[in-house]
């Protein structure tokens, strides 16, 4: 199953304003930049509770058909999105992949701030588009955050559009996410056996 990001930021590199705004993300001459191709190649959006919450401030539910999973460990109410798909799901970012994937998915969105960090931070991430907008704001919720060990980027391209977006998309280092991943999965079967042991006790 292969995991993607694919975000606009500020050029100091914040995904939202601190009270989560996005208005700075229309800064110059906004143009097509690849996300409506992209949006069609992926099957499953997964985002934390925080991103969900801001999505329905936006009137119109902005994932359409396309199945969402919100991470939360708290319920949700889910009852004023209007022709969603759409449902919560815990778990560490390894587990929930391993869910998604035995479901049959094989393409999924990552997206939000602290998702992104949670998934990248666990090896988990394959690919990254960061779309910088000219502007910059001082303040907000930053794009990364703290990781355990260095993430080596491979360069695959950088995109310049007239109006002043600047479009970079890097593979996420091979060797440190496969054996991230192996142990993350690993980990997460240990603590379904463990479960599953203690039920049957």
């Amino acid at each position: 199953m292969e995991l993607s990001v694919f975000c606009g930021v500020s050029v100091d590199g914040f995904l939202a304003r601190p009270n989560h705004a996005l208005d700075f993300l229309h800064t110059g001459e906004q143009e097509p930049h690849g996300f409506e191709e992209f949006y069609g190649s992926v099957d499953v959006v997964v985002i934390g509770r925080k991103t969900f919450e801001v999505v329905l401030t936006f009137g119109k539910w902005f994932y359409g058909k396309k199945p969402v999973v919100v991470l939360s460990s708290r319920p949700l109410d889910f009852s004023s999105v209007k022709h969603g798909v759409v449902e919560q799901i815990s778990g560490e970012p390894a587990e929930v992949v391993m869910r998604l994937k035995e479901r049959g998915f094989r393409h999924a969105y990552i997206d939000g701030g602290i998702t992104i960090q949670r998934f990248l931070a666990a090896g988990l991430i394959d690919r990254m588009v960061i779309t910088r907008v000219p502007v910059l704001i001082g303040a907000g919720i930053p794009l990364f955050g703290p990781v355990p060990h260095d993430i080596s980027l491979r360069h695959i391209a950088t995109r310049c559009y007239k109006g002043g977006l600047v479009q970079s998309e890097y593979q996420v280092g091979a060797p440190e996410r496969t054996r991230a991943r192996k142990k993350s999965v690993r980990a997460s079967r240990r603590k379904g056996r463990a479960g599953l042991k203690k039920q049957s006790n």
